[in-house]
């Protein structure tokens, strides 16, 4: 038995997410599939990141336990003749027996991409959300400072989340390109609560449309309510860009 590293790249708008569900297509229920024809009987597939229904990955990580003995490269070339084409292994590598594509992450980097602009392009709307009113980068900038370092960030996890621990450790945060109408906004950390990327983005927004000032941050973190933030970003804008090991 070995276990294999896989690294993905998909375009989030058509799946109902990463994970399996009981009705729509899944990343992870797709490359399964794909997967167990080479293994001749089911496999399960981990994921660093349970990434939303029309968010898109250009680094997603995956893991599996295998005993097909296919070298790399060849499964590399048939697994992405057999997926979808919204769907690419970028590599397949041998792991350490005890890998795992989750637990065994150390950090994560998520980036959300605004169009800032009276206009919208429809050549790129599916990976960006389009803002028109003119932001303040400066005030946006100046919030994000407040999210960097241990914190209990339960202000920017969905409401009705089982999760009990909403402590993380954030590493980066800010304005990573700003480029004629176009805003990046990347934020690292060793884990994310359900939706809080897409929360913290849409609180740095109304604080650049002026609904909030940039020192309003740190109160909304403190309050630890999700009534205290800004509404949730639509998902299409996020993607998931890299998943780092020891």
């Amino acid at each position: 038995m070995r276990t294999l590293k896989l690294t993905l790249a998909y375009d989030g708008t058509r799946f109902v997410g990463w994970q399996r569900q009981a009705e729509g297509e899944s990343i992870q229920g797709v490359l399964e599939e794909a997967l167990s024809r080479f293994e001749g009987r089911p496999v399960t597939v981990a994921g660093a990141g349970r990434t939303d229904a029309g968010v898109h990955a250009l680094g997603q990580v995956a893991s599996v336990r295998m005993e097909a003995l296919h070298d790399t490269a060849t499964l590399l070339r048939a697994l992405n003749a057999q997926l979808p084409e919204d769907l690419r292994v970028i590599s397949v590598e041998e792991a350490e027996e005890n890998f795992h594509a989750r637990f065994s992450a150390r950090e994560k980097t998520y980036r959300y991409v605004i169009r800032n602009a009276p206009i919208g392009d429809p050549f790129t709307r599916p990976y960006e959300w389009h803002v028109a009113e003119r932001l303040d980068t400066g005030a946006m900038r100046a919030a994000c400072a407040a999210l960097v370092g241990t914190r209990d960030f339960s202000s920017f996890q969905s409401a009705g989340t089982e999760q009990t621990d909403a402590v993380r450790t954030i590493v980066r945060a800010g304005l990573a390109g700003e480029y004629p109408g176009v805003l990046m906004f990347d934020i690292a950390g060793n884990g994310f609560l359900r939706h809080m990327v897409r929360a913290i983005v849409g609180t740095l927004v109304e604080i650049g449309r002026g609904w909030r000032s940039a020192a309003s941050m740190a109160a909304i973190i403190e309050r630890r309510s999700r009534a205290e933030a800004g509404a949730t970003a639509p998902p299409h804008g996020l993607f998931l860009v890299s998943v780092d090991y020891d």
